[in-house]
């Protein structure tokens, strides 16, 4: 029996819509993060990007279980001493709703170089409307 592996210019990379109206945050990105690896792909290989492209609308509309909403802090560093910024939940949620996703998506693929390609392959929109409609997007869920 033969083992094939992928191959990048063989692999084909189709494109996903996900409408993130009341899904809950954790269990979305789980999903994308797999969409975006090629994981439900019989071709998949770890070593070579076979995933596709996904849409991510309704991004502020996300929902978090519990008090994650006011609790949960993002942590940011600028390098100096006393360079720390806390941020919550629902000031992202304000200005930047597609940070949420991205940033959890981002944990969840694998830390090397073929995963900013793959983030790259992530398109998230905080509203209804996406400018992807002539790559005819099927749903992802």
């Amino acid at each position: 029996m033969k083992t094939t592996l992928a191959k990048s210019e063989t692999a084909t990379h189709d494109w996903k819509i996900v409408d993130a109206t009341d899904q809950i945050l954790g269990r979305l990105a789980v999903q994308i993060a797999n969409a975006l690896r090629g994981r439900h792909k019989p071709i998949y290989t770890p070593h070579v990007d076979t995933g596709d492209y996904v849409i991510v609308t309704n991004a502020s509309k996300v929902k978090l279980t519990g008090a994650k909403e006011e609790q949960k802090k993002y942590m940011f560093y600028s390098g100096y001493m006393g360079g720390e910024k806390y941020r919550s939940v629902a000031d992202f949620r304000e200005k930047r709703p597609e940070f949420l996703i991205t940033n959890a998506v981002k944990g969840m693929l694998p830390k090397n170089k073929l995963a900013s390609a793959m983030l790259k392959k992530l398109k998230v929109y905080p509203g209804e409307d996406h400018p992807h409609e002539a790559q005819q997007p099927t749903p992802l869920i």
